[in-house]
């Protein structure tokens, strides 16, 4: 389909392509009953996402960090040093739980020496930073300072490219010695702008990234043909890309916690300008790259919307809006957001409700009431998650069946629910997610 075409085709004309791509991808799968599984697992998730009623069970998704390594014995280092290694580790863990959908390693065996290779500061992940037996972590910190707005929503690529990238990375600072490519516009004057990449700090970074692309290029070459393997063999892919809420955006990666609380009282103009100049762009990070055959959900993890961050107010006045923008105009392209809500939303419920567009999104709630989350959100939206992963690590599998069951009973009538852990799993006791998943593949009509 030409992007003309694509372009005419309204919301949910788009929506009805994707998801027919997604039930019937028209792959050679490896076997008849691989092909049917797939069929059944698509068309099972399908059912609860776009709220069209009971499916044959309730859906069964994984959220996983580094648990399928952690199970064998394996350590969060292990797998982000060796590709292969991670690749196969994946593979086990998909083929002996069988979810619906798959769970990948994409967030955690991330390629550790790509990291490396470019000085990252950003990040601590196993064994550079934090421990070999740990997982990655963010370093919090202002890697904007607040008289930068003007400079970020004037042009959000320059300010990525020749303020943000250089000091989340030492190995790219070579690139705050680059110019606008406006100065190519004129051809014949472009000369001083080329001359810039000969400078030796830019050439630097060329290198270190040439090196972390070449070792991302390694890791890709383990992990894109098990995510393609997985599919054939009978489990969808449901997520592709990825995007955010405006406000994350500045909160998580350029203001940092404590910044961001303080511009929210210190310099609100400039944070609500700079939400709405990001919303589109967090719209295009996604569209620009998708075609009428790429996955349907759109993951967003929420990080700093919860009840615990801010108030109902700050909620509906800095958070809310940007992120609605972002959702309706993920859904206008046929996507369906995915939205992990980290921590609890049990204040945050009505407000969502109120604007969602109905059966377009899923929401993941972490520590927010299931029950009271279904009273408002259902027939809204699908909800997925609230498995405890303190219940996981520290209960027995009879604790953690008869917290699935009351979770089904409660919460899946009607369709709508998908079962999953409240938030990234990396360690459990064993036979504790086993139990969970036969939970919810017993719930049958």
């Amino acid at each position: 389909m030409t992007d003309q075409a694509w372009a005419k085709l309204s919301p949910d004309e788009k929506l009805e392509r994707r998801f027919s791509a997604f039930v019937a991808p028209g792959l050679e799968f490896a076997s008849p009953e691989a092909a049917a599984e797939y069929t059944a697992r698509a068309t099972r998730l399908k059912k609860a996402i776009l709220l069209e009623g009971e499916s044959d069970r309730v859906p069964i998704a994984l959220l996983t960090g580094y648990y399928p390594a952690t199970r064998k014995g394996l350590t969060p280092y292990d797998v982000t040093q060796d590709y292969a290694l991670a690749a196969d580790t994946w593979y086990e863990f998909n083929t002996e739980f069988k979810p619906d959908c798959i769970s990948a390693p994409m967030f955690a065996a991330i390629p550790g020496r790509a990291f490396e290779a470019i000085d990252t500061k950003i990040l601590k992940w196993p064994g550079h930073g934090v421990a070999k037996e740990a997982s990655f972590q963010y370093t919090d910190q202002e890697w904007m300072s607040d008289d930068e707005y003007d400079l970020l929503i004037d042009d959000p690529t320059d300010f990525l490219l020749h303020y943000y990238l250089p000091r989340i990375a030492g190995g790219l600072s070579g690139f705050a010695k680059l110019a606008s490519p406006l100065d190519m516009i004129e051809i014949v004057a472009g000369t001083s702008w080329m001359m810039r990449w000969a400078d030796p700090d830019v050439q630097a970074s060329l290198a270190a990234l040439t090196k972390a692309a070449q070792e991302c290029a390694a890791w890709g070459g383990s992990m894109y043909p098990l995510i393609g393997r997985l599919v054939t063999e009978g489990t969808p892919g449901l997520v592709q890309f990825m995007s955010k809420a405006p406000f994350d955006v500045i909160g998580d990666t350029f203001r940092g916690v404590r910044g961001m609380i303080m511009d929210m009282f210190r310099h609100p103009d400039e944070v609500l300008a700079a939400c709405d100049r990001l919303a589109p762009v967090m719209v295009k990070w996604v569209t620009r790259r998708a075609n009428p055959y790429t996955a349907p959900l759109v993951f967003m993890p929420l990080h700093k919307g919860a009840d615990s961050f801010m108030s109902l107010d700050q909620f509906k006045k800095f958070y809310w809006p940007g992120l609605l923008k972002v959702i309706n105009g993920l859904v206008a392209d046929g996507f369906v957001p995915y939205l992990f809500a980290e921590g609890a939303y049990g204040t945050r419920l009505e407000t969502i409700a109120a604007d969602l567009p109905k059966g377009r999104t899923v929401w993941q709630f972490d520590r927010t009431d299931m029950k009271r989350a279904k009273e408002i959100l259902g027939g809204v939206a699908c909800i997925q998650g609230n498995v405890p992963l303190s219940l996981l690590q520290l209960g027995t599998p009879d604790e953690v069946t008869a917290y699935c069951q009351d979770m089904i009973q409660n919460v899946a009538p009607g369709g709508g629910y998908i079962m999953d852990v409240g938030a990234v799993l990396d360690d459990a006791k064993p036979g504790n997610l086993e139990a969970m998943v036969k939970a919810a593949k017993s719930s049958g009509k």
